[in-house]
């Protein structure tokens, strides 16, 4: 037989408040950010509260997940043998109904989110997820990779469940801390001790009810369950939008099979070695009103250049897209998107100095092309040019438009959240080969 201790343990009770300060928070954040994102003077609040939400959202999965596993391998107290059959009935199925609403709420986020799609706008929104901006955290993929149509209706559901799902945890709650109050200031029994440490046990609290049977415990969890369920499917069903095509999107194109680079033909001045280390390629822009910075981590560079041999001159450089980062693991999740770089079907990007020009003194101007998975634009870039011993130092900066390299412009062609000009800059260190 097994022995029940008169209070729940210390992991349980940190477990349970934690998650229940977490929930409580999160909802009134909830309702505020989902009609803050789509007024300009708040939107950019609105994603990064935004971002925290979904944050501490894969925490309360995570806590619950950890609270249930605990819960299955730990006893917990025993209700009051006073209460009556119907009362322990209520408390039981009610516990079982917040275990699946704990799990409920965080798993209809995680869908929305996976979908791409945002129901404030009615249009794609593709953004990364990830924890605190510390690490990724994948969307799913079943739902990530289907049709435009699917996604947008699984978005409309999802949220449609999740705030519904907000709503019946406030419902719960207030069951929940009605019937603590009730017996700790009317039955006295203690019950409420069992998860304050600091409270006294009550005159009944040793006299516990008896164990449900088998069939009692299965309708317990059935209607704790239950609850959750209809809830969420009936509310989230009722929160599908009819299919008026209003705001969808133009699908896009199946994505091609990227091309091989031609061979580097060499130039026929000096050919110089990059030092990768005290060299870079960094871009610029403003993410929500925000300016950020990010460079690539990998990337080579051939290099043909004498200032007395314009016409022999030559550049290619080869970028690893995958390798973006500007330091916040949602915008590095986002550039590895379909929309972005999709550095799994077009893994580099590549931009060739065929013409060179001297603009007077160390200042130049290398006009080529920039290709970018299956775009291709012109591109002139100025840039100086200074040597001295054999090694050359050279610094550049230009804009790119990323509406014309097709960047982004299924979620925010409009740049509300990105903007459309993009500044980049090169910095390189060589020495002359050979």
């Amino acid at each position: 037989m097994t022995v029940r201790p008169s209070r729940y343990s210390a992991v349980a009770i940190t477990l349970h408040w934690l998650i229940a300060v977490a929930i409580l928070s999160m909802i009134p954040v909830g309702w505020w950010m989902s009609d803050a994102i789509t007024e300009p003077g708040s939107q950019a609040l609105a994603y990064r509260v935004f971002q925290i939400h979904k944050s501490v959202g894969f925490l309360i999965l995570a806590l619950t997940v950890l609270r249930i596993v605990w819960r299955l391998t730990h006893p917990v107290p025993a209700l009051p043998g006073a209460m009556k059959g119907w009362e322990q009935f209520a408390a039981r199925a009610t516990h079982l109904a917040f275990y699946a609403l704990m799990l409920a709420l965080p798993l209809t986020g995680w869908v929305y989110v996976s979908t791409g799609w945002a129901v404030a706008t009615d249009t794609p929104l593709a953004v990364a997820s990830s924890w605190f901006g510390l690490f990724a955290v994948p969307h799913l993929p079943f739902i990530e990779h289907a049709s435009e149509a699917v996604r947008r209706a699984t978005a409309w559901m999802a949220m449609g469940a999740h705030s519904k799902l907000a709503w019946a945890a406030i419902i719960l709650v207030a069951m929940h801390v009605g019937a603590a109050l009730k017996h700790q200031f009317l039955d006295r029994d203690g019950v409420l001790s069992h998860m304050i440490p600091i409270l006294p046990h009550g005159e009944a609290a040793h006299a516990p009810a008896p164990e449900p049977t088998p069939a009692v415990r299965w309708a317990e969890r059935l209607a704790g369950v239950a609850f959750v369920v209809v809830i969420g499917a009936a509310f989230g069903l009722a929160a599908k939008p009819a299919p008026t095509g209003q705001g969808e999107a133009v699908a896009s194109a199946p994505a091609a099979a990227p091309a091989a680079d031609a061979p580097v033909a060499p130039g026929t001045a000096a050919a110089w070695t990059v030092d990768q280390a005290a060299s870079a390629i960094v871009f610029s822009g403003t993410h929500t009103g925000k300016a950020f910075t990010g460079g690539f981590e990998q990337w080579e560079a051939q290099i043909w250049f004498d200032p007395a041999d314009l016409t022999g001159s030559k550049a290619v450089v080869t970028v690893q897209t995958g390798t973006a980062r500007t330091g916040d693991a949602t915008q590095e999740g986002s550039l590895s998107g379909g929309e972005w770089f999709d550095p799994t079907t077009y893994p580099t990007a590549r931009f060739e100095a065929t013409r060179f020009k001297a603009l007077g003194g160390s200042r130049y101007e290398a006009a080529g092309t920039l290709r970018i998975k299956t775009t291709t634009i012109p591109v002139v870039l100025p840039f100086t040019f200074d040597e001295a011993n054999g090694t050359a130092t050279v610094a550049g900066k230009l804009e790119l438009d990323r509406t014309a390299l097709n960047l982004g412009m299924m979620s925010d062609a409009g740049g509300d959240w990105v903007s459309k000009a993009i500044g980049v800059e090169i910095k390189v260190k060589a020495a002359r080969a050979g």
